[in-house]
């Protein structure tokens, strides 16, 4: 089975196709998200949050998301493999950026980069792409500035704002982005962005106008029914299942009716005597 390539997926816009992505952290659920023919899968360092359970994305390494990145890779036959590089590690130099995506692609295995910014990363960009990484921006909210943003919350509302997001946008494809995410800004804004760039965009919490869409797996299975953000839609609520499973096998546990019979192995059994007579 073929892998998708940054060719396959920027025919996608040229051919008007969707493009699907979502996040992985482990090859349990690359064999999944692989399985249900999703197009690209990012390693992002979402996985603070989601698998580390901290409260940002500042506290994650490059070394977690080479580690992580080696398993969902192990677990991918046919998805685009990216990469996030996390906060300190191409902020401080384009020499920093390539020395990271480069341990990304080389022993995370990864396909491509992503990295937050527009106009103030474009030269990280550019090297990167020079030396033949491809790279994903990403611009909007970027969750590494989230105590520069005052937490959280949508940009490009006001006129100002919304230039700003669009030129962080150009930058990025003029630098040689093959792809640029745009995260929570209003959807007239993001069909705009969508439509001057030639490169791909994928939204999340973007509006339907983007060229693709991407969500964190815990979110849109439902692994934590107490997080409802509102880009967010649940096609599973997991945690329900999950924890009703859980809850069976202690209930099973304590009654001591398992592991019954067919869960147990025999002891060891006595040698036959073959008949020599």
């Amino acid at each position: 089975m073929n892998r998708m390539t940054v060719l396959d997926l920027q025919k996608k816009k040229a051919d008007n196709q969707r493009i699907v992505m979502v996040t992985a952290y482990d090859a349990t659920m690359a064999r999944l998200v692989d399985k249900a023919g999703v197009d690209m899968v990012l390693v992002g360092d979402s996985l603070g949050m989601v698998v580390q359970g901290h409260s940002d994305t500042l506290p994650v390494t490059l070394d977690h998301v080479v580690y992580h990145t080696a398993c969902v890779a192990r677990g991918l036959q046919r998805a685009h493999l990216c990469a996030d590089m996390p906060f300190m590690t191409f902020q401080v130099s384009p020499d920093q950026a390539m020395l990271s995506a480069g341990r990304l692609l080389q022993e995370g295995r990864a396909q491509s980069v992503k990295l937050e910014g527009g106009v103030r990363v474009a030269d990280s960009i550019r090297k990167l792409t020079e030396a033949g990484i491809p790279v994903v921006g990403h611009v909007g909210l970027t969750p590494q500035s989230v105590h520069a943003m005052g937490g959280f919350r949508v940009q490009g509302r006001t006129p100002d704002d919304a230039e700003r997001v669009v030129e962080d946008a150009l930058a990025v494809e003029q630098a040689g982005a093959f792809m640029v995410v745009l995260e929570a800004i209003p959807a007239p804004l993001a069909a705009e962005i969508t439509a001057r760039l030639a490169i791909p965009t994928i939204g999340i919490g973007a509006g339907v106008a983007c060229d693709g869409q991407v969500l964190v797996c815990n979110d849109l299975l439902g692994l934590d029914l107490s997080f409802e953000p509102r880009f967010v839609k649940r096609f599973a609520r997991l945690e329900e299942i999950v924890v009703g499973a859980m809850e069976a096998y202690a209930a099973e546990v304590r009654a001591g009716t398992f592991p019954g019979p067919e869960h147990a192995f025999e002891g060891r059994q006595k040698p036959k005597i073959a008949r020599l007579y």
